[in-house]
C-alpha cells in the first residue's frame, strides 16, 4: 500500500516485519476480537510490543488464521518509533510472549510493505494422522484418520486442484469476497503412514478453502468419491456438493512469499 509512504507520521517510524510461529490451540484465531476478552494472536503480539516499548501499535498479519489453526511462517508488520535494532526484536519479544508463540525472524522493511497486501503467495499444510489409534503427540497438529486410505487416488485428486479455478465449492458459506477465483501453484500429498501431509501453495486462499479441499481428498481416500470428482466439483461451484470441512488443528500456515 504505497499511500502509507506519504503519511508523514510514518516517515519517522520503522516498519518492523516479524516471522511468527504459533500453536493456535489456545487462541481464538489471529484477528483481535475487541470486547470479547478472548485471546488472539494479534492481541498477544500487540500486548508484547506494548510491554516492551510502551507503544500501542497495530500488528497486521499476512492472513487471519481461524481459531485452532497453527502457523510456522505467519508474517506480521507494525510501525514503531522504538530504537530496538530490527534484528533484536526476536530475543526482545520472548519474555513478553507465551511459550506457544515464537518470533522466528525480525527485520525492517520499507514503509510501503504490508504483510497482507504485499504477499505474493502462501503455502498451507494440512496433516493427517493415519493410524487406528490417535497419537498423544499429534493430537493438536494432525487430523486423526482411523481407516485405510487409498493414497494414489488422493494424490491424483490433489493434482486436479492445480491451476486457476473458481473455488466457490471449496469456500465456507457466507464468505464475502469479490471473486472466488484463485490460482493453486502446487497441491500434493506426501509423507508415510502414519503422518501424511497435504501441501497447498497458491496466490491466495478463501475462507476454509484448504480444510474443505483436505476433507474432499479424505473422502476420495476412503473410496466415497473418485479422483475425477474434483474437476467436476470445481466446475459446478456448489459448496454443498464438496467434502466436509476438516477440523482446524490439522492446518498450519507454513510459508508466505513476498
Amino acid at each position: 500500500m504505497s499511500h502509507m509512504a506519504n503519511d508523514e507520521s510514518l516517515q519517522k517510524k520503522k516498519n518492523i516485519v516479524l516471522t511468527v510461529a504459533y500453536d493456535g490451540t489456545d487462541f481464538f484465531g489471529f484477528q483481535s476480537q475487541a470486547g470479547t476478552g478472548l485471546p488472539t494472536i494479534q492481541d498477544t503480539l500487540q500486548k508484547a510490543v506494548f510491554q516492551l516499548t510502551g507503544e500501542r501499535v497495530t500488528v497486521e498479519g499476512s492472513g487471519r488464521t481461524d481459531t485452532g489453526v497453527h502457523a510456522w511462517g505467519q508474517v506480521v508488520h507494525f510501525f514503531t518509533e522504538s530504537t530496538i535494532p530490527p534484528e533484536r526484536w526476536t530475543p526482545a519479544m520472548i519474555p513478553h510472549l507465551p511459550e506457544s508463540i515464537i518470533i522466528r525472524d525480525s527485520k525492517e522493511a520499507g514503509p510501503a510493505f504490508h504483510a497482507r497486501f504485499s504477499a505474493m503467495e502462501k503455502t498451507y499444510i494440512y496433516q493427517f494422522y493415519n493410524e487406528a489409534n490417535p497419537s498423544p503427540f499429534y493430537r493438536r497438529y494432525a487430523c486423526h484418520v482411523p481407516y485405510r486410505l487409498d493414497l494414489p487416488a488422493m494424490r491424483e485428486a490433489a493434482s486436479y486442484f492445480v491451476g486457476s479455478h473458481d473455488f466457490r465449492a471449496f469456500c465456507a458459506a457466507g464468505s464475502r469476497v469479490k471473486s472466488f477465483v484463485r490460482e493453486v501453484y502446487a497441491c500434493s500429498l506426501s509423507g508415510e503412514k502414519p503422518l501424511l501431509t497435504l501441501t497447498v501453495r497458491g496466490n491466495g486462499f478463501l475462507w476454509h478453502m484448504v480444510r474443505i479441499m483436505a476433507g474432499t481428498l479424505l473422502e476420495v481416500g476412503a473410496g466415497k468419491r473418485r479422483p475425477g470428482d474434483v474437476p467436476v466439483l470445481l466446475g459446478l461451484g456448489d459448496r454443498r456438493l464438496a467434502g466436509v470441512t476438516l477440523p482446524p488443528h490439522g492446518l498450519i500456515l507454513h510459508h508466505v512469499k513476498y
